[in-house]
């Protein structure tokens, strides 16, 4: 069982693209487990169909903790099992351990079937936060996956995300499996983060270009892969989970300097325009 974390800048599409790509592993015969550890618990939606999916966290505080497993997971997309962890009321606690608490209590209930080839952890985007480093703290998540795009700021918490990752490998097994584009179409977004990823010693595993076609799916409440099949931009989604399920490249990653990658940004990022 592989156990994958997608990191990235809030709002860069973790989600999107954790769940459009479980879709196609799913699609491929894998099964497969997302455990959303976001407060704002949506990294289950496209796969249940837009269901509001109660979270672990709630379903404790309602509930008590004499509780099923099936109280807390429900079955999506070709049968994907789908939990969210939820997290603590506004302004009384902190996302971590929210998530630390809905991983213990998955692995009471044998949540961890022997037989998934996959567990995903769709990560909240503050890198500052506890949240960010439970899944690799506690050594749950032993590959991870950084979704950025070409803009500064994506880059910037790819950037700092490498970081932590670098931190916990020293004295765990987690590693850094590559970079996915989101693709925002900013000026030489696939030559600037493919320098990027193999200047912090990774890969860029996949460029996930834009399509209209992904929001359309998100309103209908569905993955692109469940919403239209035989679209281009869901072989997209089905490359990159061929990627990830071949990939047997994971290092620790060498994060660089703001000063460094600020030139990065400059010599591919702005060089064309300004010229």
């Amino acid at each position: 069982m592989r156990q994958v974390a997608i990191y990235g800048k809030g709002g860069i599409g973790k989600s999107t693209t954790t769940q459009n790509t479980v879709a196609a592993l799913a699609e491929a015969g894998k099964k497969v487990m997302v455990v959303g550890c976001d407060p704002k618990a949506d990294s289950t939606r496209l796969l249940l169909h837009g269901l509001c999916q109660k979270t672990v966290m709630d379903t404790l505080r309602d509930e008590g903790e004499d509780i099923d497993l099936e109280d807390i997971m429900k079955p999506g997309f070709k049968g994907v099992k789908c939990v969210e962890s939820g997290g603590p009321e506004p302004g009384v606690g902190c996302a971590g351990r929210g998530i630390i608490t809905s991983i213990n209590l998955l692995e009471s209930l044998n949540a961890y079937d022997k037989d998934l080839d996959y567990v995903f952890y769709d990560v909240l985007g503050d890198v500052v936060c506890g949240g960010f480093a439970m899944p690799i703290r506690e050594g749950k998540a032993e590959e991870i996956y950084i979704v950025a795009s070409g803009e500064l700021m994506a880059l910037y918490a790819a950037n700092n995300i490498a970081k932590g990752i670098q931190k916990y490998a020293k004295s765990g097994k987690v590693r850094l499996g590559g970079i996915i584009c989101n693709s925002r179409k900013v000026d030489n977004e696939y030559e600037l983060l493919k320098a990027f990823a193999e200047e912090i010693g990774s890969q860029l595993i996949h460029f996930v270009p834009r399509d209209n076609i992904v929001q359309r799916a998100e309103i209908n409440k569905k993955t692109v892969i469940d919403f239209d099949k035989d679209c281009n931009q869901a072989n997209e989604y089905r490359k990159l989970a061929k990627a990830i399920d071949e990939n047997r490249m994971f290092v620790i990653p060498k994060p660089m300097t703001q000063d460094r990658l600020e030139e990065l940004m400059m010599q591919y990022g702005f060089l064309d325009a300004i010229a």
